[in-house]
């Protein structure tokens, strides 16, 4: 009886240790995060379902020397209009509700394996100004980028591969090369992550950009009179991340040109003009300005009252843009890229 255990323990083993062997073979040779991905080399298609872990292979493949960088706000922003716009080859790299931390990061990577790029866009959130934006516990989303895939991959991180969400993208990925599936993002970063154009609803759309107001259609005029903020007060506001935000831009070099926007959320999404946080706020935006100025980058500032950002129907939510709204945001960069003036309705305000 003994022997029959031992023997059958020996063939479980045997037999678990096999196919643990054929699942990591299955996962490395698809290699679905583009872990062997190096310039030259064409990048993965992109299969899962969370970009911001295949982002870091469109970087090592040296197609692009222009990116755009932020969070969901510029996801919509198309690699082919600015590419066409500002003869560059852009890719996308936004991430969804990116902190401050993690956009440097892809910065950082972007620029290590580009070496010198064209063009950087950066969208610069209100996240920027937030006073704790530095704090150990804000630097990551629940989604991290694992550190090994945003350097240069060794022969010691392949093990990590063999876990149950790089086999679900093997296959996904597997799938796709048999042609029973599309890829889920184009090969430049970019995709359409709003609902389809056709389901828009007002009534739901304004339920969602006024959820912090109880859901109402809230009055967003300025406040009159102003708050009053004393210079006491003033005097002891900080924008700590704003230092990480200057020492990525002086990274970059001399001939990179890089532009700041504060993209359009709706007014919803911003303090009341003429609040205290309001005015905070302000005083952020006099610190990017003068941050940018000081290494050459233009700022183009959507971030307040416009005939963009003050009508509901332009907006899914307080930050999520209508597809029309993209399309003019896109182009309208391209033209300022290029040194052309934004439209004449205030909606885009540049400090070059």
């Amino acid at each position: 009886m003994a022997r029959a255990w031992i023997k059958w323990s020996r063939w479980f083993v045997g037999a678990a240790a096999a196919g643990a062997g054929l699942l990591f073979a299955f996962v490395a040779i698809l290699d679905p995060f583009g872990m062997r991905v190096h310039a030259g080399q064409a990048p993965r298609p992109i299969m899962d379902i969370n970009q911001r872990f295949m982002y870091p292979q469109l970087v090592r493949s040296g197609r692009f020397d222009a990116a755009v960088i932020g969070t969901s706000t510029m996801r919509l922003l198309d690699p082919q209009v600015l590419s066409r716009g500002l003869d560059a080859r852009f890719v996308n790299l936004a991430m969804n509700a990116a902190t401050p931390w993690e956009q440097m990061q892809m910065a950082w990577l972007f620029r290590e394996h580009v070496g010198a790029p064209k063009r950087v866009i950066w969208g610069i959130d209100t996240t920027w100004c937030e006073a704790d934006a530095t704090d150990e516990g804000k630097r990551l989303t629940p989604r991290p980028v694992p550190a090994w895939l945003s350097r240069e991959v060794g022969w010691s991180d392949w093990p990590k591969l063999l876990n149950l969400t790089n086999l679900e993208i093997a296959g996904r990925l597997m799938a796709q090369r048999l042609g029973w599936s599309r890829e889920r993002i184009r090969g430049d970063g970019y995709e359409v992550f709003t609902p389809p154009e056709a389901t828009y609803d007002l009534a739901r759309a304004r339920s969602h950009i006024y959820a912090s107001h109880g859901g109402t259609v809230s009055d967003l005029s300025p406040l009159s009179p102003p708050a009053a903020v004393t210079p006491t007060e003033s005097a002891a506001w900080r924008f700590p991340a704003l230092s990480w935000l200057e020492e990525s831009i002086a990274a970059f070099p001399k001939t990179t040109q890089v532009m700041l926007v504060l993209p359009p959320a709706h007014l919803a999404a911003y303090p009341r003009e003429g609040s205290a946080a309001w005015q905070r706020y302000a005083g952020c935006k006099v610190e990017i300005a003068a941050l940018a100025h000081r290494h050459g980058a233009t700022v183009v500032d959507y971030a307040h009252a416009s005939p963009i950002t003050s009508q509901d129907a332009n907006y899914w939510d307080p930050l999520h843009f209508r597809l029309a709204i993209a399309a003019r945001f896109g182009a309208e960069l391209a033209r300022i890229g290029k040194g052309d003036a934004p439209q004449d309705d205030g909606a885009a305000l540049v400090l070059r």
